[in-house]
């Protein structure tokens, strides 16, 4: 199983990568952000340590630039910060877990099987349908055309339609399992997030389409050539 760690104290990451490899991973060290971008979209890792003060990219911004890019490689971000809107700021990101500085080795590790564990294991991590592919760990939308990341909530349209394709939901049962029973939403906000959804998918060139059902709901449904 092979890991990048991009931390700029040289002495924390000898430190890192010594334990890392005892413990039986593949490890390529980087200092700054621009390497550990570039190493990250060139190479297959299984894993991605990033600490968040890094030179020339901070480790936000490498993990949103790879998330907006598509890429699903878990990260887990090291930081000296520890107030609660850096870790939301690094989860909200795309980040898979979050450890303060300082850390104990043995967290780390463990902290490294689950997230690995999560990415290995996982059943139906990605939906496909017709042509059309839906990541669940990146909220990434997809055909050979191209890809789109989706907002919450189109990501939610989306995986609920592509888990049960030709089944028929109501506008109801949207609002009830995405904006919640407590929501003042209305059923007009679902046409408008299926709308956002229909123009993607045409952008896209996906043979798959959102067909209304008259007084019933919506579904996926898989177009055929004739």
């Amino acid at each position: 199983m092979r890991l990048l760690l991009a931390e700029d104290e040289r002495e924390l990451s000898r430190a890192l990568t010594t334990v890392l490899e005892r413990s039986g991973y593949g490890v390529d060290a980087v200092f700054d952000g621009q390497d550990a971008l570039d190493y990250l979209r060139t190479g297959i890792y299984d894993g991605a340590i990033l600490d968040i003060m890094m030179p020339k990219l901070d480790g936000l911004s490498v993990l949103r630039q790879l998330r907006r890019e598509g890429n699903p490689v878990p990260v887990l971000l090291l930081t000296a910060k520890s107030e609660i809107d850096d870790r939301v700021a690094g989860l909200d990101s795309g980040a898979d877990d979050y450890l303060t500085k300082p850390f104990a080795m043995k967290e780390l590790l463990a902290r490294i099987r689950a997230m690995t564990r999560r990415q290995v294991g996982a059943p139906d991590v990605v939906l496909a349908v017709g042509n059309l592919r839906l990541d669940r760990r990146t909220f990434v939308l997809s055909t050979e055309s191209g890809f789109f990341r989706l907002a919450n909530r189109e990501f939610q349209i989306m995986e609920l339609l592509m888990s049960s394709p030709g089944q028929v939901f109501s506008a109801d049962h949207f609002l009830e399992k995405i904006w919640g029973w407590d929501s003042e939403a209305e059923a007009s906000v679902v046409w408008v997030y299926l709308s956002y959804l229909r123009k993607k998918l045409a952008a896209l060139n996906a043979n798959v389409r959102i067909r209304a059902a008259r007084n019933l709901g919506y579904c996926l449904e898989v177009e055929h050539d004739t």
